[in-house]
């Protein structure tokens, strides 16, 4: 039998560490749609800004659940054809949906954060965005707000200028100068299709937009080591551009921090 003083000091550590238990397990949230077999455990999660919004957050969970379905296939097709390569467990994935920037209460940006590991060298990540319009309860394009966006145009080519810099000195940063290279450069492409996935910043005036950020996976642009990189285009670079809607939902400076958060 312990002493009393050792026994009660035995009750409250152990006290402690269940509540630190419990608060872990409070913290991570209940996944939104999950499948787990044999071959694959892959989960999706959506913010809970995402879900105030049921349209929005129906359209995505549809689309996260079809990102589900097949990856689950593959990984029941890739168990079957190399079975070895499953002894320790099935493939593991995540997707997050989480809203970036609501700009003039209309327009939503979201990220789409993915996380793959199939038992490789090591696991893979993928970064993707959604554009929303509350309005029409659709997804869109910056479209609306440029008076054109054609390849090669003169508004593309605008944007990816103002990209590389921003790239470039994002690399001189973290010490990679040597990689902000052509080479490195060349999938970021004066088309809407080919830049980059993008959101519209945030800014320190309310119900405005400071420009556009674009998000870039490990690889994109740069080693796997560098990870993932995200490119900042002021309005002000694309003013001569803007429709009069862009004018409209364009102004005033990044907020501080906002670049650190990234």
């Amino acid at each position: 039998m312990f002493p009393a003083p050792t026994f009660m000091r035995a009750l409250a550590a152990a006290a402690v560490c269940g509540a630190l238990v419990g608060l872990a397990s409070a913290a991570e949230p209940k996944p939104d749609a999950v499948i787990k077999t044999k071959s694959i455990e892959a989960r999706i999660f959506l913010d809970d800004k995402v879900k105030a919004d049921a349209a929005l957050a129906a359209d995505c969970l549809a689309e996260g659940r079809k990102w589900l379905d097949k990856n689950a296939a593959e990984a029941a097709a890739s168990r079957k054809e190399d079975p070895q390569f499953f002894k320790d467990g099935g493939w593991d994935f995540e997707r997050r949906y989480t809203i970036r920037s609501v700009v003039a209460d209309r327009y939503v940006s979201v990220l789409r954060d993915d996380y793959m590991d199939t038992h490789g060298a090591h696991p893979n990540s993928d970064v993707n965005t959604i554009l929303w319009d509350k309005t029409e309860n659709k997804r869109i394009s910056i479209r609306p707000f440029f008076a054109e966006t054609a390849d090669n145009g003169a508004t593309m080519k605008a944007m990816v200028k103002a990209v590389l810099v921003s790239l470039k000195a994002e690399k001189k940063k973290r010490d990679a100068s040597e990689t902000a290279t052509d080479e490195w450069f060349k999938g970021v492409a004066p088309s809407l299709l080919r830049i980059g996935a993008v959101t519209l910043a945030p800014s320190a005036e309310a119900g405005k937009s400071s420009g556009l950020t674009f998000h870039y996976p490990p690889y994109a642009v740069g080693p796997y080591a560098e990870g993932e990189y995200v490119a900042f285009v002021p309005w002000e670079a694309l003013k001569p551009y803007l429709t009069a809607e862009g004018t409209r939902i364009f102004g005033g400076a990044r907020p501080k921090g906002d670049a650190d958060a990234q």
